[in-house]
């Protein structure tokens, strides 16, 4: 390998303001927003459209090189830190909205358009995209990572919104994975294996996303139990009802009182669940009154609902925040946040026993989860420069991940695997990480995308 002559083929393939090796530009793309060590790439591009991101891939090819795409840095398990240095590909001058097709419900966007971006950007056609998984992410790097969020219950994960990638393979090659077609049963199913690859199979340089109309009424509530088992139960029966429950979420104890310090309010400090619902006024109403009663079997210890916009991103505000309270709650220390995700019916157990490993930890920490679809999170503060406190917040990702395994669940719900959970993957996957690794080696033969992240060639 010959650095400086791929660093003058770049430039040339690009523009010498586009490629950089600077040093404060390099850290900046060494590190997410997790704990994992961060470790800088050789240079950093920024390209402008597919046919620059195909020459990059060629000339990583020619020169034997590694490449790791990178959105906003959000990632939460290392999923893109460039610890075989090599190009670090920012997507953020990809950021184009190219088409809204209202009639269709779809989107097409460059890969560094972000969430909020979109958003803004459908809304004048009365539109909204779903995936909300709490940072401003890019929606490139949502569908890497196969992100999902708060709304996932009623309108699914990334990989149920995407309709076709543009995909640019380590060859260069340029393909798209799928089509405009609402449902298709020709060929096998390229959408499911590309998203949730983190930059392992190829980058992505288009997007087709499904989106969906702005709900005519919203209206948010908070019930507070005196079990997480209650509140569980309470989120099933729901469910079972049929109730079209927009977001459902949970957050425990420990953490109530942390937002309650941190954003200054007043709810119970017990298993608390946050609720949103969205349709038209009169069915909204009866959707709520059902709510009442069933949540009234399962020792629910206060119901209160809020239609008023202010009211309720208040509410909700205190349920995003609940991260930055134990940052601000903790000062000194940096926060590991790991998920798992179980079958419902298993969820309340899980949480319990999670709870009993952060307890015994020492650590401070607490638990909040996206409740409707089984994925639950612990948020756990610990010092980095202190081995004992990392020894004891990898016990407590060992333990929540082994009883997610052995119960039927995933190490990973929505923050991807990258480095933080590749070990669990043989436990999790058994045979089927085999024909993972032949799916890498057929698109990635040399094994430079992203290495050492999801599964290894070897």
């Amino acid at each position: 390998m010959n650095p400086m002559g791929l660093f003058e083929e770049l430039e040339k393939a690009l523009s010498p303001e586009r490629v950089t090796n600077n040093e404060t530009i390099l850290e900046l793309h060494s590190k997410d927003e997790s704990y994992h060590t961060p470790h800088l790439p050789d240079v950093v591009v920024f390209p402008e459209n597919t046919e620059e991101v195909s020459e990059i891939m060629k000339l990583a090819n020619k020169y034997e090189t590694v490449v790791v795409p990178f959105g906003l840095g959000s990632s939460l398990e290392g999923n893109m830190i460039p610890y075989d240095q090599g190009i670090m590909i920012d997507f953020s001058m990809m950021n184009k909205i190219l088409e809204v097709k209202p009639e269709d419900f779809l989107v097409k966007v460059q890969p560094g358009v972000t969430r909020t971006q979109l958003d803004k950007a459908l809304k004048k056609h009365g539109l909204f995209f779903s995936v909300d998984p709490g940072a401003d992410a890019t929606l490139g790097g949502m569908a890497a990572t196969n992100a999902s969020g708060t709304t996932s219950v009623k309108y699914g994960i990334m990989r149920d919104n995407v309709r076709d990638l543009e995909v640019v393979l380590a060859d260069g090659t340029v393909f798209h994975t799928g089509s405009l077609a609402a449902k298709s049963s020709s060929g096998y199913h390229l959408n499911g294996i590309f998203v949730g690859s983190e930059g392992t199979l190829g980058c992505f340089t288009e997007l087709t996303l499904k989106v969906f109309g702005i709900p005519e009424h919203t209206m948010a509530g908070r019930a507070a139990f005196s079990s997480v088992e209650d509140a569980v139960d309470a989120v099933i029966g729901i469910l079972q009802a049929g109730i079209p429950v927009a977001r459902v979420e949970l957050v425990d104890e420990q953490s109530m009182k942390q937002i309650n310090w941190f954003s200054e309010t007043t709810y119970a400090e017990v298993p608390t669940l946050f609720l949103e619902f969205h349709g038209n006024e009169a069915g909204l109403e009866q959707d709520v009154d059902f709510t009442r009663e069933i949540v009234s079997d399962f020792n629910c210890k206060e119901l209160s609902f809020e239609t008023d916009t202010a009211a309720r991103n208040r509410l909700w505000d205190a349920r995003h925040n609940a991260a930055y309270a134990y940052i601000h709650g903790n000062p000194g220390k940096r926060q590991m946040v790991t998920d798992v995700c179980l079958p419902i019916s298993e969820l309340a157990g899980a949480i319990k026993d999670a709870r009993e490993a952060i307890e015994n930890s020492g650590l401070v920490g607490g638990i909040v989860g996206h409740v409707g679809d089984g994925n639950y999170h612990i948020l756990l503060m610990i010092d980095v420069n202190n081995p004992s406190d990392i020894e004891k917040a990898n016990q407590v990702n060992e333990r929540i991940v082994g009883y997610a395994l052995t119960r039927g669940g995933t190490c990973t719900g929505e923050h991807g695997v990258g480095v933080g959970k590749k070990k669990y993957q043989e436990q999790e996957h058994g045979p089927a990480l085999d024909v993972m690794r032949k799916i890498k080696a057929a698109l990635d033969p040399a094994g430079k995308l992203n290495p050492g992240k999801v599964v290894d060639l070897d």
